[in-house]
């Protein structure tokens, strides 16, 4: 990283987040300075002549003209190093448990406070030695950072060479763990400016889908490992409950969630039920996995632009170690209106809705940081990880038109649009299936086939297949009642019905639907399939379909979600016998 060049100015103006400097002729835009007496950090991001504009990331609040300004000529950094995980950070990487001093509970201004324990004692157990040639992503040891994770030390970028000294045992943040013979060394720590993505030696094809266990974003809707997704939907659709179901229950190793601008409770339900949430495939709690980065609506808006570049840089780390790491984000709305304030204080030319005219393009910056991707370094085996993005976006009145939907639509290769209301009929995850997409879905399809079953991708057509139907009957059983309906189009609502309720439908308070294995979704859909084929028959052979609605097999298929997944492929072949045989009754009368 470059050197640091103090560079001194003099507070001209203050407006709101941003302040004016005179003297600041030398300094670069995008790095950090401490403004006022009280050293508030801000970031400059306009130079005219010797004039710089800054964005301060705290409250501006009594600082007057005439104070001085002090550029150390660094890029706005992450701290990136073992002791992330388990932590709370604000948006620009200070810990929240350490900035709380005395009995005051607000935020004191101008601390300074290190992201992560310089003395905090770890066991490093080396695997290289010395004499080895290491370069850069190269791992050279390891750290175990909880229970769940083991952190994999990396060679920081710019470094390497052949090791002449290399650690083993305790070691802090301050130790010279390897040494190198050109007399450069590396610590446990690292940093890096949190605007530019980590470099990867190449991105990977989206081959490998995210596994959720929900079964509407799984089989209808799926996201690739590396991919992005945006759940936008108007208030109390259910986005957070999406996020938090992802983030317990999806297949990933680590999990970062950025609260951006959102509601002081809603984030202090995070902090709370986060710590007592339990991992289902480790039994550890999940908070051993997870990094929290959290701005509420009331912070300053500069530190909640950050935190979306906080939270990402944190994810690529993990990723170059060889994990899966999934970031959620709630909400890029709440980021965008924070970028929309300070391009307003620069009296920037405004764009759609007062945005700035480059919103687009920071957007996709952000998205275009997700993906699967071969991790830097000389290590014979291979590693493979993942940064996937899911963005909650929060659209004034659910209106899905509005710039910032339609901006990360533009990037995004799924959409899990929420429908307000099948949330007020208590229908969760409240996705409408009609506006939603998956561009992934034609990638996955081979993986499904293979490692799913042949005929998965033929089953998740007929679904889509009978949605569409149901709406299309639905129309018009409103114009002549659902009672003059053909039996055929009534047989349609009955077997969607069934479909929503029992399979699109899905309850994380209860432990055996909270989450469904591939295994678990594919024999539902066997079986839903196997009610219509049943009733399609019978219906032909002469039956009423008044018999077939009311047929008690219906309600079995009702509560099939509640059975365990582990070894539910005998209980869908039982049901489905169980309706052959309620049908072939039907068809004999």
């Amino acid at each position: 990283m470059t050197e640091p060049i103090e560079i001194r100015g003099i507070i001209e103006a203050v407006s709101g987040p941003t302040v004016v400097a005179t003297g600041m002729r030398g300094v670069k835009m995008h790095t950090t300075a401490y403004v006022g007496n009280i050293g508030l950090l801000g970031e400059i991001i306009r130079l005219n002549g010797d004039r710089a504009t800054l964005q301060v990331y705290e409250d501006t609040g009594g600082l007057s003209t005439g104070e001085e300004v002090v550029c150390d000529g660094l890029p706005l950094t992450a701290m990136l190093g073992p002791g992330l995980l388990t932590e709370v950070f604000d948006g620009i990487q200070r810990p929240l448990a350490e900035m709380m001093t005395g009995d005051d509970p607000f935020i004191q201004r101008g601390l300074t406070i290190t992201p992560l324990d310089q003395n905090r004692l770890w066991t490093f157990v080396p695997l290289k030695k010395q004499g080895d040639v290491v370069e850069t992503g190269d791992i050279v040891g390891t750290i175990e950072e909880t229970k769940t994770i083991t952190h994999r030390l990396m060679v920081p970028h710019g470094r390497g060479g052949v090791i002449k000294d290399i650690m083993r045992g305790n070691v802090t943040g301050s130790d010279r763990v390897v040494v190198f013979e050109d007399g450069s060394h590396m610590g446990i720590f690292q940093r890096w400016p949190v605007r530019t993505p980590r470099p990867v030696k190449r991105k990977l094809p989206p081959e490998l889908p995210f596994i959720t266990g929900q079964r509407v974003f799984d089989t209808l809707l799926p996201v690739a490992e590396g991919g992005c997704a945006i759940v936008p939907g108007g208030f109390g659709t259910g986005k957070t409950m999406v996020e938090q179901a992802i983030a317990k229950y999806s297949r990933t190793d680590i999990v970062i969630y950025v609260g951006c601008g959102e509601r002081g409770n809603e984030i202090t339900d995070v902090l709370t039920e986060f710590p007592e949430l339990m991992d289902p495939e480790t039994g550890r709690p999940l908070s051993e996995r997870t990094i929290i980065v959290v701005n509420t609506s009331n912070m300053p808006v500069a530190a909640r632009e950050a935190s979306i570049f906080t939270g990402i840089t944190m994810a690529e780390y993990y990723r170059d170690m060889g994990y899966r790491v999934a970031l959620m984000a709630d909400s890029l709305s709440r980021w965008a209106e924070a970028l929309r304030e300070i391009s307003s204080r620069l009296e920037e030319m405004p764009g759609e809705e007062g945005f700035p005219p480059y919103l687009g393009t920071l957007l996709g910056g952000f998205y275009e940081r997700a993906g699967r991707t071969e991790c830097l370094g000389s290590d014979s085996e291979r590693r493979i990880g993942a940064t996937t993005v899911i963005a909650a976006i929060s659209p004034p009145g659910g209106d899905f038109s509005e710039p910032v939907t339609q901006a990360s639509m533009r990037f995004a290769g799924t959409l899990w649009a929420l429908d307000a209301d099948l949330a007020y009929r208590r229908h969760y995850p409240a996705v409408s299936w009609e506006t939603s997409y998956s561009l992934y879905y034609k990638k996955l399809s081979e993986w499904y086939e293979r490692d799913v079953a042949p005929d998965m991708v033929e089953l998740r057509g007929w679904l889509m297949n009978l949605l569409q139907r149901e709406s299309e009957v639905r129309e018009v059983a409103q114009i002549i009642g659902i009672d003059a309906l053909q039996e055929a189009d009534r047989l349609i609502l009955e077997t969607s019905q069934v479909a929503r309720e029992a399979f699109l439908r899905q309850s994380v308070f209860v432990e055996n639907d909270a989450f469904a294995t591939f295994e678990k979704q594919y024999w539902m859909l066997k079986v839903i399939r196997a009610f219509m084929d049943c009733a399609e028959a019978a219906l032909k052979s002469g039956s009423y379909i008044d018999r077939i609605i009311g047929s008690p097999v219906k309600s079995r298929l009702l509560k099939m979600q509640y059975e365990k997944s582990e070894g539910f492929k005998d209980k869908a072949m039982t049901i489905i016998g169980e309706i052959e045989l309620a049908f072939t009754a039907e068809e004999d009368r």
